[in-house]
């Protein structure tokens, strides 16, 4: 037998077993505490309550019994009645019946049956499909608002320029999921352990640097550990006995982990650039130094050889009248010596323009990079002034 129904009360039982025997397992019982009591050792599909013999007040008494019983409200309740008055039907279905059947209508008795019992296996169909709807209802409006939250963790994340900040962002960020975190970032600059208060645990640290080359998922009870580059998370709660929040949970942690871990790059990479802006906002003022004492010393060793050569110019001229030579020949030697004082001289301020023009290349990158923010521009035209500048793609 597929369906069971579980008859109250005395009645004329040859009349229930010809309706109803070949497509119904009968059980009789005296009263709703033998029901209560374990007298049906399996699922009931309906309750039969005879009222021929105990009156109307009587069952409708019993009937109210029944639904005070959480493991007995739902099941149908039918009323085999002397009469069917609809004084009587109204007060039956305000106790909770539904359905009365007059027993003169006995042959009517399965066919009603059935309909009871069909309709709660429909109704409950019904409910276990809008159970079924409300908690894909919730997991998406649960994943709607956990997308949420990474989308605004993603925006406010590219805002930080440490790690400080950039920890804060994502716990504000976990606290939407209800997780108890510790965090580490490891950047090229250091190694950032923190917790949601902005300080951090010393075995928490210890246990995130050893397993930060272990895989994606580190699980271990009630915890876990997310790995992601350069970002660990250790997840101290768990919901072990929930698969679906679970799942969430790992999936969208670790999507904040991978933007973490972008935005920690790009830290990593400003600070690259402001050391080397300040690298060589310090190496072009050592140049400068080092250059003019150079050009210091340059100038003085130019105005020696000069005078040196002006002064063996004075000399030769001085002594060419005791050497013995004709005019052609002194012609010769005052016009070498003409040629060398000029070359000297030549050589001299080729030097002087030389040194102008790399003192104003270094004044030019010192001002170039003594602004906070470095123009593009600027330094593209520095690059051009270099052997082998020119436009970069």
């Amino acid at each position: 037998m597929d369906y069971c129904v579980v008859v109250i009360g005395e009645a004329n039982y040859p009349q229930l077993e010809q309706q109803l025997g070949e497509h119904y397992q009968l059980i009789a019982v005296a009263d709703i505490n033998a029901l209560l009591s374990g007298a049906v050792d399996q699922p009931c599909h309906a309750i039969l309550i005879n009222a021929v013999n105990s009156g109307l007040a009587a069952s409708i008494g019993v009937c109210r019994q029944i639904k005070e019983q959480e493991i007995l409200r739902q099941i149908p309740l039918v009323m085999l009645a002397d009469r069917d008055r609809l004084a009587d039907r109204m007060d039956a279905f305000d106790a909770g019946f539904d359905d009365l059947i007059e027993s003169d209508a006995m042959w009517e008795l399965r066919a009603r049956i059935d309909r009871v019992v069909m309709n709660k296996l429909a109704n409950d169909q019904l409910k276990a499909q809008l159970k079924q709807a409300n908690e894909m209802a919730f997991i998406a409006m649960s994943d709607t608002s956990d997308l949420g939250v990474n989308v605004q963790f993603l925006l406010d994340c590219n805002r930080c320029n440490n790690l400080d900040e950039l920890g804060m962002r994502l716990f504000q960020a976990l606290q939407n999921y209800g997780l108890s975190c510790s965090l580490q970032m490891r950047s090229e600059h250091g190694v950032k352990n923190m917790e949601a208060n902005g300080m951090a645990k010393a075995m928490e640290s210890v246990l995130l640097m050893e397993c930060r080359d272990q895989g994606r998922y580190v699980d271990f009870g009630h915890r876990s550990i997310m790995n992601y580059e350069t970002v660990s998370l250790l997840v101290k709660n768990m919901p072990l006995h929930d698969d679906k929040k679970y799942g969430a949970i790992k999936d969208n942690v670790f999507s904040l982990l991978q933007g973490a871990h972008a935005r920690l790059v790009a830290i990593d990479n400003l600070q690259n650039l402001s050391l080397e802006s300040a690298l060589v906002k310090r190496m072009t003022a050592q140049m400068r130094d080092m250059i003019s004492e150079v050009d210091d010393s340059y100038q003085a060793v130019m105005r020696d050889i000069a005078d040196v050569v002006e002064n063996m110019a004075d000399g030769v001229e001085e002594s060419i009248q005791f050497l013995g030579m004709d005019e052609h020949q002194e012609a010769a030697l005052q016009k070498i010596m003409e040629h060398g004082i000029l070359d000297t001289n030549r050589i001299f301020n080729d030097g002087i323009r030389l040194d102008r023009g790399l003192k104003d290349f270094l004044n030019q990158v010192d001002t170039v990079f003594s602004q906070g923010h470095v123009d593009a521009d600027n330094l593209q035209a520095l690059l051009k002034q270099l052997p082998g500048g020119g436009r970069m793609h």
